[in-house]
Formats: structure tokens, sequence, C-alpha cells
């Protein structure tokens, strides 16, 4: 799914003493996490490599994996439950055209926000999907296979229960690292979509800097209302990360100037691998960008998305080559990948 456009992000920056005192702001440098690994490995929509993503199975498997930070992203349904799926539509990832034939809206598409949790509960999930002639082709060929085996949409708190019991169970320290998505199309809809999810991560025990959560959004105007209006009402104080896409919108993040404005709200920020080697690079000769360097020189932590072992960049052999790269080369502070358990044994290897 395209990020939230952000608009007029430099004027929005300037604004950002008039949505909070100045003494709320967060200054670069302070009260960091500071994570047990020097690289963190967040498994991206779970261990999306094995399992179809956003499910508990695959969610099971990242913790099983070793991963240090688990991924999701969130939505809202008709009755106001926040669950767990990528998008704020259905038809990608299960079999609502067969379940609800007659639910799309004029577009084709099948929202989240027009079912209930017990409608939701009913479809089935599958590996994410493209449609050629009416029939599903899996986008990933060699992953889990289509319509195989039983999954089910899952609302963020079961998630947290999960990831919580295992912690328990096994002694770990797994934290979750939940995405709020498309906050200005759930407003469109009646639904505070951020609001919901504070509430959600409060009533589980995420309410300081040190509870191990990151808050992620690619909407700079939602992360600055979270930072100066919704923390502060709920008394939350939650590590934020500005997510960076490719798209032209984001370039004035970017910059020296922009990326000191993020500083003032954010905590880190996960930017598109794009972003910091240029993906018309070849081996032996990378064009990168000094992106990196101007998030660390505000203390800023790095997280870029997604490292996948069957999604590489042309200008790598193998990925190991492209872990290499980022987390060794550049200097990334973690990253989110499709494969934990190749991703940990990378990292281990060069503790």
């Amino acid at each position: 799914m395209k990020p939230v456009r952000i608009t007029g992000f430099l004027v929005s920056m300037m604004l950002v003493g008039c949505a909070m005192n100045v003494d709320d702001r967060v200054t670069p440098g302070d009260d960091r996490v500071a994570p047990e690994r020097n690289k963190l490995v967040i498994a991206h929509r779970g261990a999306s490599g094995y399992l179809p993503e956003h499910t508990l199975a695959a969610k099971a498997m990242a913790y099983a994996q070793g991963a240090d930070f688990i991924e999701q992203d969130l939505v809202m349904s008709k009755d106001g439950h926040v669950v767990v799926l990528h998008d704020h539509y259905l038809d990608t990832v299960t079999n609502v055209r067969d379940v609800f034939p007659n639910r799309a809206r004029t577009d084709g598409r099948y929202y989240v926000v027009d079912f209930t949790l017990a409608e939701l509960h009913q479809l089935a999930v599958s590996e994410r999907f493209t449609l050629s002639d009416g029939a599903k082709e899996a986008v990933f060929e060699q992953r889990f296979p289509l319509d195989r085996s039983s999954f089910r949409i899952t609302t963020f708190a079961e998630e947290i229960e999960l990831i919580q019991g295992l912690n328990q169970s096994t002694g770990g320290s797994v934290g979750i690292y939940p995405e709020i998505k498309s906050p200005a199309f759930h407003r469109g809809e009646g639904k505070d979509i951020s609001a919901a999810v504070l509430k959600v991560l409060k009533s589980y025990g995420y309410a300081e800097r040190q509870s191990s959560v990151f808050l992620q959004c690619f909407d700079a105007d939602e992360l600055l209302r979270i930072r100066g209006e919704l923390l502060p009402a709920l008394n939350m104080n939650l590590p934020l990360v500005q997510l960076l896409g490719t798209e032209p919108e984001y370039q004035a993040a970017l910059t020296p100037e922009g990326m000191k404005a993020v500083a003032s709200y954010a905590d880190g920020i996960g930017p598109s691998m794009h972003l910091i080697v240029e993906p018309d690079s070849v081996a032996n000769n990378l064009t990168t960008t000094n992106l990196v360097q101007l998030a660390h020189d505000l203390n800023l932590l790095v997280h870029p998305y997604t490292f996948r072992r069957d999604l590489l960049p042309a200008y790598v052999a193998d990925y190991d080559e492209l872990l290499e790269i980022f987390l060794n080369d550049i200097g990334v502070d973690g990253v989110f990948t499709d494969f934990p358990d190749l991703t940990v044994e990378f990292v281990e290897s060069n503790l």
C-alpha cells in the first residue's frame, strides 16, 4: 500500500512548537531505548518469508527464530477493533470475494472498515496474491502455498497477548513494533486509529520510553499529534519512528533541515533501503546517500526496510552480502526483514 502523503512537511515541522509545550519535546539523544543487541532484528509482518504475513503463526515463528522486535501493521474494523493487517483493504490477502461477494466499494476494493470483527473472523488469510484473469497468483511463488492450512485475522490485543505470553513462558524479552496505517483515511471514516492504538498499548503496559515498543507511522502530522497531544493526554511517553518512502513527498525530510525537524518529535527513522543505497547501484560500486549520517548526527536510530532473501537488489549476490553492506559497512541500527532467522544468524556471527 502506498504510504500516506506528507503534506507541507517542513511547514508542519516549523509548527511543531504550536503542537506541544517546549518541555514536552523530545531532545535528540535523551533517554533513548537501549537494545540488548548492537543491531536489531525486526520481524517484518512476522516471519513472513515462511508463513502468511501478520498471522499468529508467522509471529510465533518470528519469536522462535530470535527476532528482537515483531512488527504489527494496524487498521480498524467497522465496530472499532484494532486488527493486524498490512492494508486497509482485504482483497489481496483473504478470501473476502468468496465470503462477501457483494461488499466491495465502487472502486472494487473490500475495505476492512466496512466489516465487523465477527465478519473479519469469517475470512481465511493467505499469502499475498494478485489476480490474473480471475486466478490468484502468489506475489512470492516460493513462499507458503496459497489456500493451504488455516489462518485468520487477529486483533492487536490478541497478538500482544501471544508475544507477552511467550515472553513469560520462555523468559524472553521480545518487543513490538506497531505501525499506525492510513490515519487520514481512518479519520475520514470516523475512526481515530491513533487514539485506539495508544489505548490498547497502555492497557497492556506499554506506556513508558523503557517499554519494549517502537510506534511508527508514515504520516508526520499524525506523529506530531501523537507526540504533542495524545501521549500527554494518556500520560504516556513512547519512542516514535518516522517512516520514509521513496515518493517525492518525503524528499524534504532527507535534508539536514528536514532531519532536524524529524528529530524534534521522533526517536528514529524507518527509511526504504533505496533511500540509503541507490537501487541502480552495481556490485562493488555502490551509490550511497548521507541519510544514515544525517540521522546519526542527531542521535536518531535508523531501521530501514525491507530485507528479503527472495527479492535482492541487483548490486548484491546473496542475502548475507546485503546485510553486510547495511549493518556493517553503512552502520544502520537494525533492519526490517521477512527472514528473521537468517538475519539473527548474521548478526550473532558478527558480535
